[in-house]
């Protein structure tokens, strides 16, 4: 704690609560204790057995105007209710594309075949696949050249003649 906070300014006299409650028995022994005799509210005699009666006969009763609704008002609303709801749901509805294959990107697709097992092998897979249709580029997105290629080939195989490849630009 800081030095200026230590110091308390509230101090009582030594001995002050010990014997406080016998001083106080001491003061109001010696004294008389004037009460009152009176409370110094009067109310007149029989003032609350009428007050009811006074009271209704002074208020005066004001007719309230009072509106009536319409009836048909009543199905005007019950109409309104429901068109709105037909706008939410048709409007709702109409809004929806349908959802086609060729919405899916291609990410998508092989994403959920690495992720998911859908129980087919690469062989059955390729079953389906009709091979007429089927080009390279399809299945690859960048186009491999044969420099590509050769290139490949020379990094992974250790004799690339046995291959009997004919390529004339290769240079060994």
């Amino acid at each position: 704690m800081d030095k200026k906070y230590k110091k308390q300014d509230f101090k009582t006299p030594e001995g002050y609560f010990d014997s406080f409650t016998d001083k106080m028995k001491q003061k109001l022994s010696g004294e008389e204790i004037h009460l009152p005799v009176k409370d110094g509210f009067r109310v007149p005699e029989n003032y609350f057995e009428n007050l009811n009666e006074k009271i209704v006969q002074k208020i005066d009763e004001k007719d309230t105007k009072v509106i009536k609704l319409r009836r048909y008002m009543k199905f005007y609303y019950a109409a309104a209710s429901v068109a709105a709801i037909l706008v939410l749901v048709f409007g709702l509805r109409s809004n929806q594309d349908e959802f086609t294959f060729e919405d899916l990107a291609n990410s998508d697709l092989e994403t959920f075949l690495e992720n998911n097992d859908i129980g087919l092998s690469s062989y059955e897979i390729a079953e389906v696949i009709s091979v007429e249709e089927l080009e390279i580029n399809d299945i690859l997105e960048n186009q491999i050249n044969d420099e590509n290629i050769m290139e490949y080939l020379d990094d992974t195989v250790d004799d690339v003649d046995e291959l009997n490849i004919e390529f004339d630009e290769y240079e060994q």
